[in-house]
């Protein structure tokens, strides 16, 4: 842990903040859903390409209107093309999408379309961005803000679109560096 030091040895430290690793430690302890957010990109070859990445950090944001809220790493190929389109789709996945989760996590992978070709997906029809058969709901959304954030960018999408494919699955979670399943 980094301490600004007081000039005053009787005043409390008026700065903490934690390291990294400490940082990551910590937040490791706290379970997280995990999904695929998906978004398609028109203007990349004939028919486009579908690109994905795997995020823990997605949350409900209101009700009225129906808001939702992902964090994506700003030099991130999703950054940069969300940067650019405004619809994209979260599929919530199930214990056995974990594969998914880990081939779409992986840092300079293939390209997105061999992934995608591997992983059983329809196309949303509101955002033309890729559901996963089988997870346990997904959203589809229209970007209404942008938030720069540190190393990330989180976005604030209107949910389109909601459906509950697989509504009796159980929920893929991530805690401490791996993922887990409910027992």
């Amino acid at each position: 842990m980094t301490q600004q030091q007081s000039e005053d040895p009787g005043t409390p430290t008026t700065a903490l903040e934690a390291t990294p690793d400490e940082f990551r430690a910590a937040l490791s302890r706290l379970t997280a859903g995990v999904v695929l957010l998906t978004a398609h990109d028109p203007e990349d070859g004939p028919r486009g390409e579908d690109v994905g990445m795997t995020a823990t950090a997605f949350l409900s944001v209101s009700l009225e209107p129906p808001l939702v809220l992902v964090s994506v790493r700003e030099d991130s190929r999703m950054d940069e093309l969300l940067s650019r389109v405004d619809h994209w789709a979260v599929s919530i996945l199930d214990d056995g999408h974990r594969r998914v989760a880990a081939k779409f996590a992986m840092r300079g992978r293939v390209s997105d379309r061999l992934l995608f070709a591997d992983t059983p997906h329809r196309r949303g029809t509101a955002s033309g961005a890729p559901l996963v058969e089988g997870a346990l709901a997904t959203v589809e959304c229209v970007t209404e803000q942008r938030i720069a954030a540190g190393d990330h960018t989180l976005l604030i999408g209107r949910v389109l679109t909601a459906h509950l494919p697989s509504p009796d699955a159980r929920p893929l979670l991530y805690f401490r560096g791996g993922y887990r399943t409910l027992t």
